[in-house]
């Protein structure tokens, strides 16, 4: 049988098992947070992002989830830098060229800050001179780092990246290190 798990990454944490950096200085895996066995990352999110990570042990489900080819919708919570106005916004839903070429359009809000949000060690630089603006961001490409890109492209660099939600799963009600069974849902074609 398949087992699909579903974990908040905390920031800061790889998002695999062990971590080939220097052994004098090694930094936090999956290994602190889940103790199953034969389950690997569907897809990544950087160490510096934080929010829902699945992990499956069926290849198959792994590369549906991960491949870009598949579409497949995430969507992440985005502190951004400044308070970006209605042109930089309609730039993201329309897609923006990249270094590797142009993004497909993003569906992208303006959203106040979440009530439930965990506090996020360490802070976020704050600067009483220059706002910040909460977006919800949704993609169905999965490039490396690409909403930080996105954002910065607008230029509204990105200061917190949580992601809510892949395709049909949440990260709701999940604390930072914590995981659950999550349920197995059918995927489009």
């Amino acid at each position: 049988m398949t087992r699909l798990i579903a974990l908040n990454k905390p920031f800061g944490v790889l998002s695999q098992f062990t971590d080939a950096g220097t052994a004098d200085s090694p930094r936090p895996t999956l290994s602190a947070y889940v103790d199953v066995p034969k389950v690997y990352p569907a897809g990544r999110l950087d160490r510096d992002s934080e929010g829902l990570l699945l992990l499956t042990d069926n290849g198959r489900l792994q590369a549906r989830i991960a491949n870009p080819k598949f579409k497949l919708e995430k969507t992440y919570l985005v502190q951004v830098e400044g308070a970006p106005e209605v042109p930089a916004l309609e730039a993201l839903r329309k897609g923006v060229r990249l270094k590797d070429g142009q993004t497909r359009p993003a569906k992208v809000a303006e959203v106040p800050q979440p009530d439930w949000l965990w506090p996020r060690d360490p802070p976020v630089r704050y600067r009483a001179s220059i706002p910040d603006t909460w977006l919800e961001i949704t993609i169905s490409e999965g490039r490396n780092r690409q909403v930080r890109r996105m954002t910065a492209h607008v230029g509204h660099p990105t200061l917190r990246l949580i992601r809510v939600a892949i395709g049909p799963w949440v990260l709701a009600p999940l604390q930072p290190g914590q995981w659950a069974d999550a349920p197995m849902h059918k995927l489009r074609a």
